[in-house]
């Protein structure tokens, strides 16, 4: 079969097609409507290789619906096997190479749906940060006047709008409230992304399963189930944990072997949404062990660093990577 690779841009397209493995016989570089004609005229199956970046999935899923293959590569597995300079035509020579390679585990092509979803998750993920921003600007100005704000969230946007209309503020007072508009604006639109996430998921298995586990909520469920896809591509939970980033980074030799921090490397979004989700579980088994009694049982003892098996003697990553472990590895089972 023959192998495309394209190294993808906004408006050229590098091609490099291979007849056969390490031989390039014919290169392009087209625009994207002649890019669309391309894929269109080939006749028989290809094998388009492609690094998964921006716009990798949309042009994926036009080469899939026409009877061809597609295989994602990382950038990160990609970047070793380019000679020299940065061009478009070395990324494409480095690409057919990293193809070559079995042990380089494709990125799957996303659907329409499961890009929309990640969209959805990053338009209330942009709107929270703005929020907190804005929310950190109003307690700055309060802080420089003087006026002593309360610490937690909620009781300061309970406060807020007295807090603004102070004396000391009274020239800022009407772009002051301009602020407390935005903060009320960012907040309605996380709550309809926040429901439209539950009426896209009303009728989803998987959510709703995941949603049971102790820990995770909607926005987890709904995020993990948008970024796996299909979770039977791993062959456990430890697996799952690594691609997330929830496992230690090694830096081993010999018969010396060391292990780090958590890696932080795969999805940060849904990463950091296990790590408060696991933290809130742990806080709300230490605070009521009885309650939540069937769905907390390990992490109870997870929350009790002296007695738990869990918490590793000479290890202190361990405990957060046997909760990822816990936790993930019954989501694929």
């Amino acid at each position: 079969m023959k192998r495309i690779a394209v190294d993808l841009a906004k408006s050229v397209y590098q091609v490099a097609e291979s007849a056969r493995s390490g031989q390039v016989v014919q290169r392009k570089r087209l625009n994207r409507e002649a890019f669309r004609r391309y894929i269109q005229e080939q006749a028989e199956p290809v094998e388009w290789v492609m690094e998964a970046c921006g716009t990798a999935h949309y042009w994926g899923r036009l080469a899939q619906s026409l009877g061809h293959q597609v295989k994602l590569i990382h950038a990160r597995y990609v970047r070793p096997y380019r000679r020299r300079n940065k061009t478009d035509r070395n990324d494409c020579d480095a690409m057919l190479e990293a193809a070559r390679c079995k042990d380089i585990y494709p990125v799957p092509v996303k659907s329409h749906e499961q890009q929309l979803l990640q969209q959805l998750h990053g338009l209330r993920e942009t709107w929270k940060k703005s929020r907190t921003q804005c929310i950190n600007l109003l307690r700055g100005i309060l802080r420089e006047a003087g006026i002593e704000a309360p610490a937690s969230t909620v009781a300061f946007m309970r406060a807020a709008h007295e807090l603004v209309d102070r004396a000391e503020l009274a020239p800022l007072r009407h772009q002051l409230h301009i602020v407390l508009a935005e903060i009320n604006l960012y907040e309605q639109c996380m709550a309809e992304c926040e429901q439209q996430l539950k009426r896209w998921h009303a009728d989803d298995e998987v959510v709703r399963k995941l949603d049971e586990v102790s820990g995770i909520g909607l926005l987890t469920a709904s995020a993990l189930t948008t970024a796996v896809g299909k979770p039977e591509r791993f062959a456990n939970g430890r697996q799952l944990s690594a691609w997330l980033g929830m496992t230690p980074s090694e830096y081993s030799s010999g018969e010396r072997r060391r292990l780090g921090r958590i890696s932080c490397k795969g999805n940060i979004y849904v990463r950091t949404l296990f790590i408060h989700g696991s933290r809130a579980a742990l806080l709300a088994a230490s605070a009521m062990p009885g309650t939540h009694a069937r769905k907390t049982d390990r992490v109870t003892a997870l929350g009790r660093r002296d007695s738990s098996p869990y918490w590793p003697q000479q290890s202190g990553c361990g405990a957060g990577q046997q909760i990822g472990q816990d936790l993930l590895g019954g989501v694929v089972s």
